[in-house]
C-alpha cells in the first residue's frame, strides 16, 4: 500500500505552471529560472505532477498572518 504524500495536512498545494504563466512571472520580476530556488524531479511532492528539468513549480501555503502566500521553484533533474 503506497501513501500519497501530497495528499498530507502539512504538504501544500503544489501546481505546474503553465509556459505562459512563467513568462509573465520572469517578466513581472525580472528573473530566469536561474534565479529560482530549486526543487528536484524526483521530490515526492511533486512526483505525480510529471515534470522535467526547466519546468516551474507553484507552490501555496496557507499563513495565519497573510492568507496564502505562493512560491515557486524550478524544476532541476539532479
Amino acid at each position: 500500500m503506497a501513501f500519497d504524500i501530497s495528499k498530507h495536512n502539512l504538504v501544500p498545494k503544489h501546481t505546474k505552471v503553465s509556459d505562459s504563466e512563467k513568462a509573465k512571472l520572469f517578466e513581472k520580476y525580472l528573473i530566469g529560472a536561474r534565479e529560482l530556488p530549486k526543487i528536484m524531479k524526483d521530490d515526492p511532492a511533486i512526483a505525480k505532477l510529471s515534470l522535467k528539468g526547466g519546468d516551474i513549480v507553484k507552490i501555496e501555503r496557507a499563513s495565519k498572518t497573510v492568507g496564502m502566500t505562493t512560491y515557486y521553484r524550478a524544476v532541476v533533474e539532479e
